[in-house]
């Protein structure tokens, strides 16, 4: 009996350092695979979970036992629940100072409180905690390739039991020599597979983050893999942002609805001699729709696939530079009629004035009963757009808008190339001037041929539409700095949203005014 106990100790000794073995083993493979092939996350993904689902099958006899490597170390405790009051985990590294002096200074460590073994049935049953410390960028990693402070990945978890909810958070704590706060590093923990595909994600929920000298602590309700995520600094809290998304959402959505009504009464009750002025209303007023709607839609579409939300942001740059393009258009025919003046024929106007501002087609004009569509292949937008999905379709994608707050953003399709943001900027920035130059010339003009008191305000007003149809308060997009930065957000957003409604309210304006001229001239006639 006494060699059999004596035969399966030997036994059990022999499996444990046989499953010690493969575990070191398996611990040397994933970093050789660390420092060869970092671009394969998956790869290093499943050779990690491989190691978490063998690491509660290694026998040991202390209390604890400690693996490392260079780039990974794991630590276990055997624990029972009713034994169990908190414990502390810290890792140390020896790092050289300044002075050249050799110190030890910890890389990180864990408090875990004593709610963590609540949920343990077994009070006597033995439970082992097992810590994982990464030092790698190459296995967490997302679609949006986010950075983590140091490199540093934390995990820790109970075997076969999910600690969630603590009402006693998890305290991470890791050191650093940057300068960081709120606004550029947060506490974050990893989304297996939260992702599009098999690729995980970061999030902050559940997590709270305190910001000490030299030292990130992270506050979390559950374990898994922690990190502290570095975010690119921004000017605007995540309660903005959502204010902003809203005040954009209400605000285009009226300005389409208006812009769709105002064409359809134009194509419903139009005159047998309609205008050019009318004419490139009512395209500028397409060309705000599309981009009203391209803009609505955007947003919702960053949820689909690579491939739609690269169409839907192709989509709204070119709306966005027809629209630009109209109301240069708009610039060019009011220096035409009130400044120019004389000489002013130009053959086949309304269709060159098409082949500049509009991409595919346009409502360029009507014959007799029909609207009709000019194909416009050649035009500014469409040659824009098609010339980058030709060559570098990759400047359409998902766009992140970040916020101070940390780890909360929106997403949408739109430009992710800063040299075709720049260049669209450059773009809407010569077509602002030139409008801006043609409106304080009507000015000029008003103010000198006004001769009667009581045109005064109609002059205002007049000068107040010019100023929506020429998109003059497109510039606030140019003085997005200092501390104007929010102020200018909220007064951009407002204004521009809902400028197809003003065009509109003001277009029915003077039409009414044209409408009741004729009538009233007459009257005074017969007096």
């Amino acid at each position: 009996m006494e060699a059999l106990m004596l035969a399966t100790l030997v036994l059990a000794h022999a499996m444990a350092a046989l499953q010690s073995h493969d575990v070191e083993e398996n611990i040397a493979t994933l970093e050789a695979l660390l420092r060869a092939n970092c671009s394969n996350a998956n790869e290093n993904m499943a050779r990690l979970n491989w190691l978490q689902r063998e690491l509660p099958k290694v026998i040991f006899s202390q209390t604890q036992l400690s693996v490392s490597s260079t780039a990974v170390h794991i630590h276990m405790f055997k624990l029972r629940a009713r034994d169990f009051h908190g414990i502390n985990v810290t890792s140390v590294t020896n790092e050289m100072e300044q002075s050249s002096r050799q110190r030890r200074r910890p890389r990180h460590a864990m408090h875990f409180p004593a709610e963590l073994m609540k949920g343990v049935q077994d009070k006597e049953r033995e439970q082992k905690l097992i810590c994982i410390y990464i030092h790698s960028p190459c296995i967490f990693q997302d679609e949006r390739n986010s950075s983590v402070l140091n490199d540093n990945v934390l995990g820790a978890f109970l075997p076969n039991i999910s600690v969630t909810n603590l009402r006693q958070p998890v305290e991470i704590q890791f050191w650093h020599n940057k300068v960081l706060d709120t606004s550029n590093a947060t506490c974050v923990f990893w989304r297996d597979g939260a992702g599009s595909g098999i690729l995980g994600s970061w999030s902050s929920e559940g997590c709270e983050t305190r910001h000490s000298q030299d030292t990130v602590l992270c506050r979390c309700n559950h374990l898994t893999y922690f990190a502290v995520l570095l975010v690119e600094p921004s000017n605007i809290s995540q309660a903005e942002l959502v204010s902003l998304t809203y005040i954009s959402i209400v605000g285009c959505s009226i300005s389409a609805a208006a812009s769709l009504f105002a064409i359809l009464l134009y194509c419903i009750f139009r005159r047998k001699k309609s205008d050019d002025t009318t004419k490139i209303h009512m395209n500028l007023l397409g060309a705000l729709f599309f981009l009203n709607s391209g803009f609505l839609l955007s947003e919702p579409l960053a949820l689909a696939t690579a491939g739609l939300c690269r169409a839907a942001a192709a989509f709204l740059h070119g709306c966005l530079l027809c629209t630009l393009a109209w109301m240069a258009a708009e610039a060019f025919h009011l220096y035409l009629l009130l400044i120019k003046v004389y000489n002013t024929y130009i053959r086949r106007y309304l269709l060159k004035l098409c082949l500049f501002a509009w991409g595919e087609c346009g409502l360029c004009g009507h014959c007799r009963c029909h609207t009709y569509f000019v194909s416009c292949p050649t035009g500014l937008p469409a040659l824009a757009v098609t010339s980058i999905l030709l060559f570098k379709k990759d400047t359409y994608g998902y766009l992140d808008i970040k916020t101070a707050d940390g780890y909360k953003n929106a997403t949408m399709c739109w430009l992710t190339s800063r040299a075709a943001h720049y260049s669209t900027l450059c773009f809407a920035g010569l077509i602002l001037l030139f409008n801006t130059a043609v409106l304080l010339a009507v000015v000029r003009m008003l103010r000198s041929s006004r001769r009667q008191k009581g045109m005064a305000t109609k002059d205002w007003a007049t000068v107040l539409g010019l100023t929506c149809l020429l998109g003059t308060t497109w510039l606030l997009a140019f003085f997005s700095f200092g501390v104007f930065f929010v102020a200018q957000l909220y007064l951009f957003t407002i204004l521009n949203s809902l400028q197809g409604l003003f065009i509109c309210l003001w277009y029915h304006i003077v039409l009414r005014r044209t409408d009741r001229g004729p009538a009233s001239t007459s009257s005074n006639t017969s007096k």
